[in-house]
């Protein structure tokens, strides 16, 4: 284990404890949990959710999360009630646990990520979730896998890089990228959290192939699926998102950005994760908005 992963599991743990102290789970849900799509039971493991009452004919929107967590960090547990709230909102979501580094280098996150997919576009259907009507969430390092991933997806040159492949007959419908980091870029400077991590998730420590490979921008492609890229006025990342926004802009890919703003303190990195905040609650229903205009 390395001092930057303890610290950061620490310090994030800390604050997803208090985030999510005696929050119930959302009524009207129901959740099926610790379902295998890998032979690792204790990191290649996913749960459902979907909203009580619901057909089993294959019909509901779905959605699958890619939680964030600096790489190193993160599991479906601290995403449940996240995604239960989505679920809530009429889709079928898959929430997933994925190897972390530094136990775990890159690509393992990325092979992971494209092991849940192709469990949810061969096994969704089974809990009542469209398999042609998939979109996707991902949040800070989520956002960064996502963004690769799609990129998986559309770009034949870049998939032929991994020795794993993303499934072929799935299309993401939308995507959701949330204070996302998309440009990764080695600093000196010791308080630059995302250079200091590079050195437990890439095997080399990011060297300059690593570095082109984890690079969301420059693998974003014309046919990359529509994108609702969300900051806010405090997150720490919220540099990254000019740079994106700008590609798909380049490449006419319809997407919407938006910058929230607290009404009070400026909101923090992944605030749309705290079930007690109305900001919370404005930002997910923006997003499952934007989503149903796909349907």
């Amino acid at each position: 284990m390395s001092a930057t992963s303890d610290l950061v599991r620490a310090q994030f743990a800390a604050g997803d404890a208090i985030r999510d102290a005696g929050v119930p789970d959302p009524a009207g849900v129901e959740r099926f949990d610790d379902i295998a799509y890998g032979p690792d039971a204790r990191w290649q493991s996913l749960d459902v959710y979907r909203p009580e009452g619901t057909d089993t004919d294959g019909s509901l929107p779905v959605i699958v999360s890619v939680h964030g967590g600096g790489w190193v960090y993160g599991n479906k547990e601290l995403y449940h009630l996240y995604c239960m709230d989505l679920a809530r909102r009429g889709f079928v979501v898959v929430n997933f646990t994925y190897r972390l580094a530094p136990e775990f280098k890159y690509p393992a996150s990325m092979e992971d990520t494209c092991a849940a997919f192709s469990w949810t576009v061969d096994h969704i259907a089974e809990y009542g979730g469209d398999p042609a009507t998939v979109f996707a969430v991902g949040d800070s390092a989520g956002a960064h896998m996502l963004g690769l991933f799609c990129g998986m997806c559309t770009d034949p040159s870049y998939a032929a890089e991994f020795d794993f492949r993303a499934p072929q007959d799935l299309r993401l419908v939308a995507i959701a990228l949330n204070c996302g980091a998309y440009e990764v870029t080695l600093s000196d400077d010791p308080a630059d959290l995302t250079s200091a991590l590079m050195g437990d998730f890439l095997p080399n420590g990011g060297d300059e192939r690593e570095l082109r490979l984890i690079d969301v921008v420059s693998h974003t492609n014309a046919d990359f699926p529509p994108a609702y890229l969300m900051t806010c006025d405090g997150d720490f990342l919220r540099g990254d998102l000019p740079p994106m926004d700008a590609r798909l802009t380049e490449l006419g890919v319809m997407h919407e950005v938006h910058v929230y703003a607290g009404l009070g303190e400026p909101l923090g990195h992944v605030f749309h994760l705290d079930m007690r905040s109305p900001d919370a609650t404005r930002c997910n229903d923006d997003e499952c908005a934007f989503f149903r205009r796909f349907l």
